[in-house]
């Protein structure tokens, strides 16, 4: 049984119709990516998943209907997104930013508090940077708060939203060796990309989405060497 399994997936924005038919499975410990121009409705996908959307179609997660879910259950189910805009609490700090996250497992302190050892484990500078306040970051390291958040409700799905946004492309590299380290958690990662190249380099399967519906999915590893997919995203590089 698959982890996430969409199927027949339409959304709408009103009388827009944002994504169409949209089919696709999620292996525990996998990660996943949709590739796609801007507008193509990569975004609202996630925002469907997590439940900011209303859906028609199938959304199972482990065999169970997400759709009769709230956001606040999914989250509890263990299905956190990490938004494009990162949302984090500016004027708070790094620290009580990464307590935040915790906030459905608040009653398990030891839990919490290993958690809180891992996020630093993984992400260094957050360290570094505790007691310092989130808006005094640089991007990367907004990022990282960002996912080491997150990675503190305790995911079994991870829901990335343009990850490298805004990033300078060494920082990128940075990111992505992390998401793909999400691996050895069994943490599984369904990853919104502009970033064609990185994400395939990335992720276990690709999906591309264009004008909300899937045209071209399969292994991420035979994805990047498409003549049209070369063409079109990845720059013939």
């Amino acid at each position: 049984m698959s982890l996430l399994a969409i199927r027949s997936l339409d959304v709408c924005y009103g009388k827009v119709e944002a994504v169409r038919q949209v089919s696709l499975s999620i292996e525990a410990g996998q990660i996943v990516t949709v590739i796609g121009p801007n507008g193509a409705g990569k975004t609202t996908l996630l925002a469907a998943t997590i439940g900011l959307l209303p859906s028609v179609g199938e959304m199972l997660f482990e065999g169970h209907d997400l759709r009769r879910l709230q956001v606040e259950a999914r989250v509890e189910a263990g299905i956190v997104l990490v938004p494009e805009n990162r949302e984090l609490f500016g004027d708070m700090s790094v620290a009580d930013n990464l307590v935040l996250g915790a906030y459905s497992h608040r009653h398990d302190r030891a839990g919490n508090r290993r958690n809180l050892d891992d996020v630093y484990h993984r992400f260094p500078r957050l360290l570094e940077r505790r007691q310092q306040k989130a808006n005094t970051l640089s991007g990367g390291e907004r990022q990282m708060l960002a996912l080491g958040r997150a990675l503190m409700a305790k995911p079994r799905l991870l829901l990335l939203d343009e990850p490298s946004l805004g990033l300078a492309p060494l920082i990128v590299r940075e990111i992505f060796k992390i998401i793909a380290s999400l691996r050895e958690t069994g943490v599984s990662v369904l990853l919104v990309e502009q970033n064609a190249r990185a994400a395939l380099e990335t992720a276990d399967v690709g999906y591309v989405l264009e004008t909300g519906e899937i045209v071209n999915s399969g292994p991420a590893d035979t994805l990047i060497h498409d003549p049209k997919l070369i063409a079109t995203y990845l720059g013939g590089h």
